[in-house]
């Protein structure tokens, strides 16, 4: 049963559409990932189908009696007007179930005086049916498993919402959510704000969640183990793949091949008509030729509106386009040699990291390390050896060390004892987390031509292949959104010709297309990799072995992150 239908929804401020064509529908069992790049409308489809904004074009159909919960991105306008404490939020999502059970105690009190009438009999039957049906007994069992699986410790139960962080707010709103469970769960980036354990929780949870989902995420392990649909959304029109998020990467790359394919003889097709027309227009058959050019401007427009693909397996007549006026020779020339190439809409990364010369075979080697500051130990790690080509993976929670173990191999910080030695050859680059190195008082070009000298035209062809064109080169650093920040830090990066990359959440803010163009790239890199991210996809395609932060302590696993997790869970059946 389709919960939500939508027939040719669009979207638009003002004069400017931001989708449209968008015809979906969402099965009582699906489970959707929503990808696209950033600014494509995810968040604002999003809305319309959780019924909160209404489209400037096309219809929503929402069954009725659908119960649709929806997780925005942010928790700040949710819980805005709310004095509940975590606990007492949680327990709002099970209202219908605290009123039948006090109504269960209202009838045994009855029933305890003596009055066993068959009409408080059979209320109290129906009614506690009713609420055995609904797990009435384990609500508040529920509400602790929830709470404690998304990482609220006990002590943050009677905290008024108000004062949790926006992170914790996020969380707050998800764990409530779970707990009432709709017929339809939309997730808007879910896995913001959740630690590696938190994460794993929530994965197994909607893997075996009894309704729908529709989730957007920029956690792309997440959506392979979650997930058995693809919907890729573009300005003009909504790709279904089935399977998870590998399975569609593979899809899609076919579907390019063969796009790429209808693309060339298309296009063929509409040059040879041109030519049949600029030969005819003026002379032999120019009436055949005003035909043929209707029809060419009327192609035109139809693959303007609906793609190439779609214009392909569509009818004039299905379109609706009505009567459009005919273009000029010249006109359609233009817009011939103008149609894009498939997947080529929006522009993406380009970017290269080439190092200038080769490390000799040891790249890194700690000794005895304990790393910290002189009022906090932060951790140990016995003898360590990273050779070249490797890439170490270190994971571990918030606030165990890792960024502080990079800038100690910067020497930026003198580690507590031990010693961190660089091998012979070895070049430096560091890609910091937050950004730091960045002047903000500077323009994007001039933060570049800080770091690198280099011929203005050369430098903005390089910012160029990092989405920085035009105009946008001229913007203070301290206007720049976090994506921004992190294509101009890896701008810098593919300059520095560094064999020996140190890399502090190189993905953090970067839209699923630009995560993966970084991932190729560093696949590709012929140097050596130190990777701390939560980024488990990321993790899982590029590590060779994992270094693993935890209780104090460094250790190394050979392997790669699946072979990491595997070995995880043995470990845990064997010490049950």
């Amino acid at each position: 049963m389709a919960l939500i239908t939508t027939i040719d929804i669009g979207q638009a401020f003002g004069d400017v559409d931001i989708f449209r064509n968008i015809s979906v529908a969402i099965q009582s069992d699906s489970k959707i990932a929503l990808v696209g790049p950033n600014g494509i409308g995810k968040t604002s489809l999003l809305m319309l189908l959780a019924g909160l904004r209404q489209p400037t074009s096309g219809k929503v159909q929402i069954t009725p009696q659908a119960r649709i919960g929806y997780l925005r991105q942010e928790a700040m306008q949710a819980f805005s007007e709310r004095d509940n404490t975590v606990y007492e939020e949680m327990m709002s999502a099970f209202a219908g179930l605290q009123a039948q059970e006090a109504r269960l105690r209202e009838l045994e009190e009855l029933m305890a005086q003596g009055d066993m009438s068959d009409a408080v009999m059979d209320e109290y039957g129906t009614i506690q049916e009713q609420f055995e049906q609904a797990d009435g007994y384990d609500y508040e069992y529920r509400i602790k498993q929830v709470l404690q699986g998304l990482g609220f410790d006990s002590t943050l139960y009677t905290t008024p919402l108000r004062q949790l962080s926006g992170g914790q707010q996020t969380r707050a709103l998800l764990a409530r959510l779970l707990l009432e469970k709709p017929d339809l769960l939309i997730l808007d980036e879910p896995t913001n704000h959740l630690d590696a354990e938190a994460l794993q929780w929530l994965e197994q949870l909607l893997r075996n969640w009894d309704g729908a989902l529709l989730i957007v995420s920029h956690d792309r392990y997440f959506l392979d183990k979650v997930v058995n649909t693809v919907w890729e959304m573009s300005r003009i029109e909504m790709v279904a793949f089935r399977g998870n998020y590998s399975a569609y990467l593979k899809q899609r790359q076919e579907r390019l091949v063969r796009h790429q394919k209808i693309f060339e003889e298309e296009k063929a097709r509409l040059e040879a008509e041109m030519d049949y027309i600029r030969t005819n227009i003026s002379n032999r058959n120019p009436e055949q030729a005003q035909g043929r050019l209707k029809r060419v401007t009327r192609d035109l427009i139809a693959i303007e509106e609906f793609g190439m693909m779609r214009f392909r397996d569509k009818n004039w007549s299905e379109m609706g386009l009505g009567r459009q006026r005919s273009m000029s020779v010249e006109e359609a020339g233009r817009a011939i040699r103008a149609l894009k190439e498939p997947d080529s809409e929006l522009p993406k990364l380009n970017m290269h990291l080439k190092s200038s010369h080769k490390s000799e075979s040891l790249v890194l080697r700690t000794t005895e390390l304990q790393i910290g500051y002189p009022d906090r130990l932060l951790f140990t790690t016995d003898e360590i050896d990273l050779h070249r080509l490797e890439v170490a993976a270190l994971i571990g929670s918030n606030g165990a060390g890792k960024t502080t173990f990079l800038r100690t191999i910067m020497k930026q910080i003198e580690p507590l004892t031990g010693s961190v030695t660089s091998g012979s050859k070895v070049q430096i680059g560091y890609f910091a987390q937050a950004h730091e190195s960045l002047n903000p008082e500077n323009t994007v070009l001039e933060e570049l031509l800080r770091h690198k000298e280099l011929p203005m035209t050369d430098a903005r062809k390089h910012l160029a292949q990092f989405l920085f064109r035009k105009d946008t080169v001229f913007k203070q650093i301290s206007m720049l959104s976090g994506g921004e920040r992190g294509r101009l830090a890896l701008a810098i990066l593919a300059l520095e010709g560094a064999n020996f990359l140190l890399l502090d959440e190189p993905t953090n803010h970067l839209d699923i297309p630009a995560q993966e163009v970084l991932q190729e790239v560093l696949e590709s890199f012929e140097g050596t990799i130190l990777l701390v991210s939560h980024d488990r996809y990321l993790v899982d395609r590029l590590a060779t072995q994992i270094w693993n932060l935890e209780d104090g302590h460094l250790t190394v696993f050979e392997g790669d992150y699946a072979a990491f997790l595997e070995s995880r869970t043995l470990e845990a059946k064997l010490t049950r």
